[in-house]
């Protein structure tokens, strides 16, 4: 049975379209061309950090991030980032007793947004700075699966990539779930790993809810 839900954050939780165009804005790169960069990019199967690459050659993405924090110009998101579905689906999985985490590639200062924003929501936010390990690395899998307070086999797993989400989830021993929004996934939906690899492919975070409970109980 499924009996903690843990979600990643950037195209889960929060649509980064917004953040991505302030990267442009500090870039000086018009939006549209960093956004069709970004895209083209990810289709070619590389690291998305190499977008800022192809603009800035020798680009530190760390280094910059301080820089605009010196700024006054530092990355940030905040309740109106949020998608839509977000908090109706926590209301609903937390009414069903389901144990909820939220675990991502973030930053120690995107930890203490998650936190603001999420703490009387969750019971577990954790992130690749606070834990010294990233996604797809099978140590942060292992550090979510020691956090939750159940069998890693009743862990679900949210997330909108394949490489980074779905497959090294799934490879720890935990229940996937693919969601369909966000550059990956729009582009990843379609090959063979999305279709085969997800315990669950869901058009938004409100099919959850109900998609774990037909989970349980068939599994009953």
């Amino acid at each position: 049975m499924i009996r903690a839900v843990v979600f990643d954050v950037g195209e889960c939780l929060v649509d980064e379209t917004r953040e991505y165009g302030t990267w442009a804005d500090w870039l000086e790169v018009p939006r549209h061309t960093f956004h069709a960069m970004f895209g083209a990019v990810i289709a070619q199967g590389r690291d998305y950090r190499e977008t800022f690459q192809e603009f800035r050659p020798g680009f530190d993405l760390y280094e910059e991030r301080q820089k605009r924090a010196d700024a006054g110009q530092p990355e940030a998101f905040g309740e109106k980032d949020l998608y839509a579905d977000v908090r109706p689906t926590l209301q609903r999985l937390r009414a069903d007793g389901l144990w909820l985490g939220i675990a991502g590639n973030q930053t120690v200062r995107a930890g203490r947004i998650l936190r603001d924003l999420f703490s009387d929501d969750v019971d577990l936010i954790g992130t690749s700075d606070d834990w010294g390990a990233s996604k797809p690395e099978p140590e942060f899998f292992k550090r979510v699966a020691a956090v939750v307070p159940f069998e890693v086999g009743e862990i679900l797993y949210v997330g909108d990539r394949c490489d980074n989400d779905i497959r090294p989830a799934g490879e720890a021993g935990m229940h996937t779930a693919l969601v369909h929004r966000g550059p990956w996934a729009t582009i990843q939906w379609n090959s063979d790993e999305a279709r085969e690899l997800p315990t669950f492919r869901i058009e938004g975070l409100l099919e959850l809810a109900d998609r774990v409970r037909e989970f349980n109980d068939s599994a009953r």
